[in-house]
This record gives C-alpha cells, structure tokens and sequence, in this order.
C-alpha cells in the first residue's frame, strides 16, 4: 500500500517516476551541453540526425545502423522507420569495453541560438580593454619592444571592437586586419603572445606552422591550426570563431629555393593558409591534427577570427642589405658596402618585396597588412630582463631560495656579466636562463645542506668564475625574530 500511495502522489502531480529518475541522472551528467556522435562515422547530431543509444556513451546514427544492418540481411528491412527504443537491450558485443574509446575532447557543444543572442548583448563595447591599458599589462611582463606591443594592443582592441560591432544596418563592415611579427630569436615574439593570452578573457591558440604539411601528407593539416583554436575555447564553435591564433615560426614555410621536388611544408602551406587568412567556412577534426582521422568534422568560419604570424626570418638582414647596396655607385656619393653590416636592427628597413625575396608568395602577404618588426636585444635590455618583469628570472630564484629561508641578492656587476656572457650566444633572452642555471646549481645543491645560511650575495667574480658567491651566517638577532 505504501508503494501504491507513492505512484498515485507522482500521478497527481503529473511527474512519471521514470522522469524523476531522468532529471537526477542529467543533473548530476549535464550531458545535453555537448552533442551525440555517431560512433561509426563520427558526424555530430546536428549532421547526421537523431541518434540510437546503446548506452549512455555510445550512440549509432541512422544512418549507419541501416548499412550495417544491410550487410547483414541484404537490405530487406528499412531499420530508419523502425523505433529501436522497444526494442530488447540485445548486444552482440561487450559495449562497456568501447566506451572509453571515445575521448571527452572530441565533443561538440550543441548550439542554441537563444544564448547566444543572449551573449552578443551582454557583451558591452564600453567594457573592451583600451590599447593603452592592453599595453601597460604588457610593461609589467615584456621588456622593450615598444612598437610591437602598441600595434599588438591596438589589434586586438579593434579585434574587440568588431566582434562587439557585429554587421551593422548601415553596410559598413570592419575588416580584420591579421599581422606579421617580424623579429630575431630570442627577442620576445612567442612570449608577447603568451603573455596577451594571459591577460585576455579570448579564445587564443599558439601553433608551430613547422609541423604543417599539404593534405594527403604526413603531417598536421592546416585545419589543425583552428582545431587547437577550438580545444581553447572549449569545443565551443561560437565562442572559438571570435578568438586570435597565433603561428609561430611562419618563415619555415617559405618557398624551396633550387629544388625539383614538390612543395609540401613550404609554397604549399602558404596556399593552405590562405583562405583561413582571407575568411571561410572551413571544416575542422575536432580533437585530431588531420581530418583522415575517424573524428567529428565541425564548420567554423574564419571571418572574425584574428590572426598573427610570427618568425625570426634568418639571412633576410642579407636580402635588405643587398637592396639597400644597389643603392651604392661609382663615385663621391657612393655608399660603403660595409655600411650596414654592424646595425643590429637592420630588420627595420624591411619591405614586402624582401619578404618575396625571402620566399613568402604575393598572396600570403597581401593577406597579412598589419607588418611590424621587434628590435635585437641590448646589453642594458638584457638587464632589465633578468630583474624587472614580475615573471624576471631573478625573482624566480629568489622565491626558489626564500622557500629554505635563504636571501639571494645579486650585484650590478653580476648582472651586467650576465647580459654580456648572453649577448656573446646570440641567442637572444634564451640565453640568459642557460647562464643562470650554470652557475647557480653549484648554490641550489649546497644550500640546503647549511640551516645557518642566511643570504647569498652573487658577484660579477662568481660569474666570471674568478671567486665565489658571497655568503652570509644567520645572526643571533635575525633567529629570535624567527
């Protein structure tokens, strides 16, 4: 009886008990945020139609059950009009050892029109970081650099603009404008990036454009340059098509010069790249580098997205001085060869006919509008790496001996002996963490050894292996202050 009574409370409210149950499960499994995907073709829901569920993680389309079932019987019966929930849970196979062949990030998230309407109004254009402030965050982490941080900071506060715009009633339409960062090994261009992603609520992706080859060929398709985009965003196509990639290493796919061989990672590439550049509706393998792979294809259009190519481009300092000599003629007014060859930001005078030169075709660069360089690393730079930035190398090590309760200080001499020993690798900033961790192993190994040490002063003797670091005894007061 007191079975009965609870059926007739849930009749009378209207609510099945099997309803109840379905609420539970998809409160605590919000399932219904990502779409079913067939786990034969791997297409989406909203591709391949309404889904049959084997169990909870493995659903079949239509589609695929007829064909299967086809091979079966010959195709006598037509399984899209039969209803396979009245079916009996028959199974030929063990389903529970091929659900965890279907990994989590490479799910698609279901659309729905009404949120995001709903996110396009909350986004206020009044809220958009201005470039000057972009800027400023950029100050507390890059050093120098001060041109490429202003183009980058008011790139993407356009960026901002054109998203919160939209397509407006008077036909105007604002035009991206995607750019090429231009600057030698070591001078910051992966790490300015970095940094931006850090300080922006935006979808922003970092790809290698060395790994990518032309489809067919082993290697990462081009497409997977928007797919790491999408893993950013969180499998969320609306989301990801407002965000900023950044490809890295852009001058690795520069045209082969003197070979007989097909292009596949260089003119090839460019050619891919181009209609991503431009703006299209481009299919991407959601979770994979290659669309060969058995993985969800989703559309996601290019028009909105930003994006911003960097290398360091080596020998195009010779292409410049080449142009720049032909300049050079017999006579009074003749420049010198050698005129050019010790101005370290040579790479200023950079035009697109040396980029042509260099081996980037006509249409990549029209494509890239926006071309700005980043200048080599000083001496006094390299100083004002080593200490400044909130993230300096110094102040890590510093934390890193604060934790044993240890001070660790660092003369002016040292740290100009430091810049210098990096300026001789020509390695740009790269150079410096190499320096440091040399020498500062020896004192990372015996510090612990002495609970008594109470600072490390580093001298310009120590890093010219001349002495060693200072070192200074707890006193008396300092352990009652303890």
């Amino acid at each position: 009886m007191d079975n009965e009574k609870d059926f007739r409370e849930i009749d009378e409210n209207g609510v099945e008990l099997s309803d109840v149950k379905e609420t539970e499960i998809h409160e605590e499994h919000p399932v219904d945020e990502y779409e079913d995907v067939c786990f034969i073709c791997h297409r989406p829901e909203s591709k391949a139609g309404k889904m049959i569920h084997l169990t909870p993680e493995i659903h079949i389309c239509a589609e695929c059950m007829q064909r299967t079932m086809d091979m079966m019987n010959n195709g006598n019966v037509d399984y899209n009009k039969m209803d396979f929930s009245r079916m009996p849970n028959i199974s030929m196979i063990n389903l529970s050892d091929l659900q965890n062949m279907i990994p989590k990030r490479q799910k698609v998230k279901k659309k729905n029109p009404e949120k995001e309407a709903e996110a396009q109004k909350m986004f206020d254009i009044h809220a958009i970081p201005a470039p000057h402030k972009i800027k400023a965050s950029l100050d507390e982490y890059v050093v120098g650099q001060e041109k490429a941080k202003k183009v980058i900071s008011v790139a993407v506060y356009n960026h901002y603009k054109r998203v919160a715009a939209g397509s407006d009633a008077d036909g105007i339409e604002i035009e991206k404008s995607n750019m090429l960062m231009i600057g030698p090994t070591g001078s910051g261009k992966t790490y300015l990036v970095k940094t931006l992603a850090r300080l922006l609520d935006v979808p922003l992706a970092i790809a290698d454009a060395t790994s990518l080859t032309e489809a067919g060929y082993i290697g990462d398709d081009i497409e997977s340059v928007l797919s790491k985009l999408l893993a950013a965003a969180d499998n969320d196509v609306e989301k990801a098509e407002r965000g900023i990639v950044f490809i890295d290493e852009i001058d690795k796919i520069a045209k082969k010069k003197n070979t007989n061989q097909r292009d596949v990672s260089g003119e090839s590439v460019q050619q891919g790249l181009l209609k991503l550049l431009e703006g299209a509706d481009v299919e991407v393998p959601v979770g994979a580098n290659s669309k060969n792979a058995m993985v969800p294809l989703e559309t996601m259009n290019t028009k909105n997205i930003l994006f911003i190519c960097g290398g360091a481009f080596p020998d195009l300092e010779e292409i410049i001085k080449e142009r720049l000599n032909k300049q050079s003629s017999i006579g009074f007014r003749a420049d010198l060869k050698d005129k050019y060859d010790n101005d370290k930001n040579l790479i200023r005078q950079v035009t697109v006919e040396d980029l042509r030169n260099f081996g980037m075709i006509p249409e990549f660069l029209g494509r890239l509008p926006v071309i700005y360089t980043l200048d080599a690393l000083s001496e006094e730079m390299m100083v004002k790496i080593l200490k400044e930035p909130k993230n300096a190398i110094l102040k890590q090590y510093q934390k890193l001996l604060a934790l044993d309760e240890v001070k660790l200080e660092f003369t002016d001499d040292a740290l100009t002996a430091i810049a210098r020993k990096a300026m001789e690798k020509d390695t740009g900033a790269r150079a410096l963490r190499a320096i440091i961790e040399d020498f500062m192993l020896d004192i990372m190994y015996e510090i612990p050894k002495d609970d008594n040490i109470g600072r490390v002063t580093i001298t310009a003797d120590y890093i010219n292996h001349k002495g060693g670091p200072l070192i200074t005894m707890r006193g008396v007061p300092a352990l009652e202050g303890e």
